[in-house]
């Protein structure tokens, strides 16, 4: 009877300083990861290798076409909308996270009409057929600065001037190359992806971190419509591992950023007030940072009661607005 007594005693108060010691694991955890900056950052630097001449760009195209995966969309491979000589301006367009170089299309051959020589490559693991395909969740920090300074190189032989414009993850790869190239002329950022407006901002390290060691899993951009979201051209899930290490150079630039000027001349930088993925908050620090150093920055927001949604590029968006936003870019871009 006693001894039941006792026993009945222990197993709540047991059962208590478990939970306890659980939940206590588990503040602690969040909060040493809240404070901790992405690791690794260390091994994230630029390589430059400019080409010399317009004959030695195309060598280096053909090179990345040849390192193209099979099974690309023949509408994601790379695209080059040449004058067939080195012109006085070219220009880089980075397509975002799970879309492909046809996102940028439209909009290239609008700069190639007004003289520019266009450079669409598609980042890494994107552009397959198979649109279901695990490819794309492999995508490291390492490798979209790699593709930041390639297509850099590259640009230097087919245009006097060099102007990179990326959109999303393009942007953070492009903000990379504005912190790094000296002989980048023009960046321009729209609406780049330093953070997700579903993460606050002081958890956005946290939620990085965790995505980076915990085991990979899929989202759909698309929930009601799953593998038949639109565009057709474009992965309809997403990695959330991938989307860590795009955070991942994100981070490396706003670290150089708060202790550097950037080396490019002139940086634009493209948000949109209305935009429902990214976190318009960790643009604006950059920015800030940049000005700080003083960068020639020129800063653009489309407004909130535009109503555009986070994709300003892709004609195939069912919400495109690209009769607004194409003009607009362009005037920008051009004057730059």
């Amino acid at each position: 009877m006693i001894r039941t007594k006792l026993m009945n005693d222990f197993q709540p108060r047991w059962l208590i300083r478990l939970i306890a010691g659980i939940m206590l694991t588990i503040l602690f955890s969040a909060i040493v990861l809240s404070k901790m900056t992405p690791w690794n950052l260390a091994t994230l630097s630029s390589h430059p290798r400019p080409v010399q001449s317009y004959a030695e760009a195309l060598q280096r195209i053909e090179s990345l076409r040849g390192q193209e995966p099979p099974g690309m969309n023949p509408l994601c491979q790379l695209q080059l909308l040449t004058h067939d000589k080195q012109v006085a301006r070219a220009i880089i367009l980075i397509h975002g996270y799970t879309n492909c170089p046809h996102q940028f299309h439209t909009l290239g051959q609008r700069f190639y009409e007004l003289g520019y020589n266009v450079l669409i490559a598609p980042l890494p693991h994107h552009g397959l057929a198979d649109r279901m395909t695990d490819a794309y969740a492999q995508l490291k920090a390492e490798e979209l600065a790699a593709y930041a300074d390639e297509t850099v190189d590259i640009a230097q032989g087919l245009g006097e001037r060099v102007v990179m414009v990326g959109f999303s993850a393009g942007g953070v790869a492009a903000a990379w190359a504005a912190q790094h190239r000296r002989d980048l002329n023009v960046a321009v950022l729209i609406a780049p992806a330093f953070g997700f407006k579903a993460i606050p901002t002081p958890l956005t390290a946290t939620a990085m971190n965790l995505f980076l060691i915990a085991p990979n899993s899929y989202g759909w951009w698309d929930p009601a419509r799953q593998a038949e979201g639109e565009p057709r051209h474009a992965y309809p899930r997403y990695s959330r591992r991938a989307l860590a290490q795009i955070l991942r150079l994100g981070f490396a630039v706003q670290t150089a950023a708060q202790q550097e000027p950037p080396a490019t001349h002139n940086i634009l930088v493209v948000t949109n007030a209305n935009d429902n993925a990214v976190n318009n908050g960790l643009t604006t620090t950059v920015v800030n940072n940049w000005r700080d150093h003083g960068a020639n920055l020129t800063a653009y927001e489309f407004a909130t009661d535009q109503g555009l949604g986070h994709d300003l590029i892709d004609p195939a968006q069912p919400d495109a607005r690209t009769d607004l936003v194409y003009p607009r870019l362009i005037d920008l871009i051009s004057t730059q």
